[in-house]
């Protein structure tokens, strides 16, 4: 009696049941495997790298932007000249890196685009430079780096 009830119920509600699913399949999906979200760090998480394993930082912003305030030690690599300046990053392919832009977005594309070249420890941070002054964390100004 029961398997039958809860198949009756299934099928009766199966409209109601079928969109359940797969909301619940994407939830998994984006909390567990997505790729991106292995790569994010928040700008603590960014800050512990950095102190243990002196992660090296990239700026993906403007000159003019970094310029106005960056992360200490950050490197200025504008994302219009990332493409043509990968090479510089090469000797850094198996230690901690981490991209940096205003927002996150060219940042979060970025270190998904050097994880297909091998990079197997390049990250971004999460609501990019933003994030960092939100959390109340120091930027340093000027153009030098």
């Amino acid at each position: 009696m029961g398997l039958e009830s809860l198949l009756e119920f299934v099928r009766q509600n199966f409209y109601l049941i079928l969109p359940a699913l797969a909301s619940g399949a994407a939830l998994l999906y984006f909390t567990f495997f997505a790729p991106e979200k292995k790569l994010s760090l928040t700008p603590t998480q960014a800050t512990l790298l950095i102190n243990r394993e002196s992660a090296q930082i990239i700026d993906l912003r403007s000159p003019g932007e970094y310029a106005e305030g960056h992360i200490p030690d950050s490197r200025n690599i504008p994302f219009d000249q990332f493409d043509a300046r990968i090479d510089d990053l090469e000797k850094h392919k198996e230690s901690p890196l981490i991209l940096v832009c205003k927002r996150g977005g060219d940042a979060s594309k970025t270190s998904l685009r050097l994880a297909k070249k091998g990079f197997t420890r390049a990250h971004h941070i999460e609501g990019g430079i933003l994030a960092w002054t939100d959390d109340g964390l120091f930027l340093k100004k000027g153009s030098k780096r």
